[in-house]
């Protein structure tokens, strides 16, 4: 007919915005997971490294280097700050317990400028533990 023409164009233009912010949500939260996965094998890194039987035992400042070298695989294109790596019980002996939390504020990278009420959630604190006793 006649007066239908155009009338998708119209209604591609009101689905277009949602569907933009389902794409990009979805690859957002995608590289969150993917962070959070990141500093958890991180944290887990320093703590294997840090109980493993050596001696002398490596030093909490050789810990965090281990942990900090493996969150170079962190996708961040906004520039964030570095993840703070923070070691407890270094240089123990056997039962003593080592953990290691790495911390890491992730940045949105494009939802907060769709979507203004989310600019308050930015940046994400994620956060990941590894606890392992020394050998």
């Amino acid at each position: 007919m006649k007066n239908d023409r155009g009338a998708a164009i119209v209604e591609f233009a009101i689905v277009l915005p949602l569907l933009i912010i389902l794409v990009f949500g979805i690859i957002e939260f995608a590289l969150i997971l993917y962070d959070k996965a990141v500093i958890t094998n991180a944290s887990r890194e320093g703590a294997r490294a840090g109980i493993v039987m050596a001696n002398p035992r490596i030093t909490e400042g050789d810990i965090s280097g281990i942990a900090s070298s493996y969150c170079n695989h962190l996708i961040s294109l906004k520039g964030a700050p570095a993840p703070i790596i923070t070691v407890d019980g270094a240089g123990g002996s056997f039962p003593d317990n080592l953990t290691v939390t790495v911390r890491y504020d992730y940045g949105f990278l494009v939802i907060p400028k769709f979507v203004t009420a989310l600019a308050s959630i930015d940046p994400i604190p994620l956060s990941a533990t590894t606890v392992m006793r020394m050998e």
